[in-house]
């Protein structure tokens, strides 16, 4: 196994599950070398209350295309459902349900991107568990090799990915920011019980990527904590901090200044934290040796539903179904996972146990702490992620640095954990 890029590190991925070096080069040149789409199985829309529609979007974050239909719909982000956020600068098709709206109401959207098309109506919204993947084409461009040596490297991964049944199954950079990779910071930050530092992260914290002017406007705000210069000066794109700096002009109550944001994006701060932490478990159990694709004992393993891991289902591994639990794994219907720690996690027994303990005793956190007393609302149970992330990646070479990979990811999963195994990019390139 090869070490990982610092950036990546710093984010839990400290490893490559491949050996072979390679082929660099760049994503999303164009957003139409970023292409998404949604995959369901089963689904018809008969009648009912919630409007579903299909949206294809270029270079839109889901929240922010949510917020700016509401505007345009004159109608409540509440009532809006979809399964996944996507990445923005890509061209991007999902499923959204908007309850209790007329198809004649769409006629009033007019967004530079998008495009929706109206697909039934249905008696409950669209929510994550109807989504059962994601489909994915990526073309990788700017590849410093000639066309035999790039077919060759990104061929000799393919095999590796193979015969290793899959690939460690992190939470890529996406679900930490990558233009300004902060969410966990904040998520850390309420869990160790400090609002007032988690709400300044979020809001007042620069990162090289942003515009001169945010930075300056941001590094303003965290010297002086003058919340009513920084509404003049913040820019309107800024619409979630603007939200909460009024919120903490009007009462600075730091916790709960984070209730002006939707519940799903407010959640995504302490979820980015436990991300991070098994970033990091999972690093740990590839050094220590340990299996992904089969269970030790001490291990907690779910079952599949449909074909796919299914968290709700699991079961702890002794002596006594082991054997029996390594029988499924080899006929893909038993999974080892790793915990999203929560304060109402069971850590694991034996080695898997020991790993997951010590990341938390490094730490310095409690996994009470993610009840998050000051805001229960931005607090997490915990739940469990399959260790290993199954796929089968086809790679192209389009010739002229280019190389194209196509492949499915279950939901959840992300493009940019199989897409860095491929490029294996020097540091501060490829894959953002």
């Amino acid at each position: 196994m090869m070490e990982a890029l610092q950036s990546d590190r710093l984010l839990g991925m400290e490893l490559y599950a491949t050996d072979s070096p390679g082929c660099g080069g760049r994503l999303r040149t164009e957003s139409s070398d970023f292409v998404v789409e949604e995959i369901y199985e089963g689904q018809s829309y008969e009648g009912g209350r919630y409007l579903v529609v299909e949206v294809e979007k270029v270079n839109w974050e889901t929240h922010h295309l949510v917020r700016d239909l509401s505007r345009q719909l004159q109608i409540s982000q509440k009532r809006f459902g979809w399964a996944g956020t996507k990445d923005k600068k890509a061209v991007t098709r999902q499923r959204m349900s908007i309850m209790a709206l007329e198809e004649e109401a769409l006629r009033r959207v007019a967004l530079p991107g998008v495009k929706i098309r109206v697909l039934g109506r249905s008696n409950r919204g669209v929510s994550l568990g109807d989504l059962r993947g994601n489909r994915f084409a990526v073309r990788i461009r700017e590849v410093d090799l000639d066309d035999r040596e790039a077919a060759r490297r990104v061929a000799t991964v393919t095999e590796e990915i193979e015969d290793l049944g899959g690939l460690p199954n992190y939470f890529g950079v996406q679900r930490f920011g990558e233009v300004r990779p902060v969410t966990h910071l904040v998520g850390e930050a309420l869990v160790r019980g400090e609002p007032e530092r988690a709400a300044m992260t979020y809001l007042a914290h620069p990162f090289p990527g942003e515009p001169q002017d945010t930075r300056e406007a941001r590094g303003r705000l965290l010297a002086d904590r003058d919340f009513a210069a920084a509404l003049k000066e913040y820019p309107l794109r800024l619409r979630y901090e603007r939200a909460m700096m009024a919120r903490l002009q009007e009462e600075r109550d730091f916790a709960r200044s984070f209730d002006v944001l939707a519940t799903n994006l407010k959640r995504l701060f302490v979820h980015a934290y436990q991300s991070l932490l098994f970033n990091r478990i999972l690093s740990r159990r590839m050094r220590s040796g340990l299996p992904l694709d089969r269970a030790v004992e001490g291990d907690v393993v779910c079952f599949s539903k449909g074909g796919l891991p299914d968290v709700d289902k699991i079961q702890a591994v002794d002596k006594s179904n082991l054997d029996a639990v390594s029988r499924l794994a080899e006929r893909g219907r038993a999974f080892v996972t790793l915990p999203l720690l929560g304060h109402s996690s069971a850590l694991a027994d034996g080695l898997p146990g020991e790993i997951e303990r010590s990341v938390l005793e490094e730490e310095g956190v409690d996994l009470s702490d993610f009840r998050v007393e000051a805001n229960p609302d931005l607090g997490s149970p915990g739940s469990r992620r399959p260790a290993l992330l199954r796929v089968e990646p086809i790679a192209q070479i389009e010739g002229g640095a280019c190389v194209l990979l196509n492949f499915d990811l279950p939901a959840g999963s992300y493009a940019t954990v199989v897409l860095r195994e491929y490029m294996k990019p020097a540091e501060g390139g490829g894959l953002g």
